[in-house]
């Protein structure tokens, strides 16, 4: 939530800027429901924030299922974990502000040990990532030798550090096709793993993880918001295997934005995702029919302007991300796997 009384003070001879950048923000978030008069109270934080980060050499990654605010007022790269820390690659300035959860800024980290990456606050959690520890993987692999652990992203470095190989919801099943074995770990979504299992007839040993998001959306509550049969249903790898067998296309996030964009005008979509995925898609695709799915995921929606604003004026310690260099170095080893498919 952003403090009003704390909003940044802009000075007369900027008003102009200030409007323009009022102007700015309600052309994009109006596709949303915001009014201008809301544009107007967040409007000194992201002017500010876009001024600082411009003068300080910061770039600002936030993952999709970030507040709108966030995505179109302050962020300069919007996308999943994976390939927000791709990106992370190729870009000039040295110090990033990731806005998301903690494991994806440490997957960022992972790729570009040289760069400086920070976030709002820590602590931002995920269920997935919380699931599994280091040695929660180290037992699996004692009860079963010889398996290959196939790890999907949403999992912490050190998680990863004991993969062979790391995966996203886009390049799973290729991943796990392509692997010699008929007998696959997979880790740590329960209902991703079952429904990898059914799409690629291999023998997949799963654990008891779930995204709280994805797993709480029912077959019950897609009947519900499910009201007109000529709507195409995108289901995310992560919901339940129920789901996956009533929907048109199954896939991560940056297979739904693909999706969008090869698209025709007034085509109506049910992404069976989070909702802030969906936000984004209405504003980048105002043409399209998008219905809300009202998925929240609350540890994305605990980042906000107010302490993006705070990082980027005086960051700490308590902002950094860091990680041991050598289990950075094994999560790389598992992350470089990947980027081959």
């Amino acid at each position: 939530m952003v403090i009003v009384d704390d909003a940044p003070k802009i000075p007369a001879a900027e008003q102009q800027l200030l409007d323009n950048e009022i102007e700015r923000l309600y052309s994009k978030l109006k596709n949303v429901g915001w009014n201008r008069k809301a544009c107007e109270i967040i409007a000194p934080y992201t002017l500010r924030i876009n001024n600082l980060k411009k003068e300080k050499g910061i770039k600002i990654l936030a993952h999709s299922y970030q507040t709108a605010d966030i995505v179109f007022g302050i962020a300069d790269i919007v996308g999943d974990s994976l390939g927000l820390a791709k990106k992370a690659t190729e870009i000039e300035e040295d110090t990033i502000l990731f806005c998301g959860v903690d494991f994806m800024a440490e997957t960022v980290k992972i790729l570009n040990p040289e760069k400086t990456v920070f976030v709002p606050q820590k602590d931002r959690d995920c269920t997935l990532a919380d699931s599994i520890t280091a040695e929660d993987v180290r037992n699996l692999k004692k009860e079963h030798p010889g398996v290959p652990v196939v790890c999907y992203v949403n999992t912490t470095a050190e998680v990863k550090s004991e993969a062979d190989i790391c995966c996203t919801s886009a390049n799973a099943r290729k991943i796990i096709e392509q692997l010699e074995e008929d007998t696959i770990i997979f880790i740590p979504d329960y209902n991703m793993g079952k429904n990898l299992a059914d799409l690629t007839n291999k023998n997949i040993i799963t654990w008891k993880g779930f995204c709280r998001t994805h797993h709480a959306f029912t077959k019950r509550k897609l009947d519900t918001i499910l009201n007109d049969p000529s709507t195409n249903t995108f289901a995310h790898l992560e919901c339940r295997p129920e789901i996956i067998q009533e929907v048109d296309l199954v896939g991560g996030t940056g297979d739904m934005h693909r999706y969008a964009k090869s698209s025709s005008n007034g085509k109506k979509i049910l992404y069976l995702t989070e909702q802030g995925f969906i936000d984004r898609m209405k504003v980048e695709f105002p043409e399209l029919k998008f219905a809300d799915s009202n998925m929240i995921c609350v540890s994305m929606k605990r980042n906000d302007l107010y302490t993006a604003l705070e990082a980027i004026e005086n960051p700490t310690s308590e902002h950094l991300i860091e990680l041991d260099e050598e289990i950075r170095k094994k999560a790389y080893k598992s992350v470089n796997r990947m980027l081959k498919y």
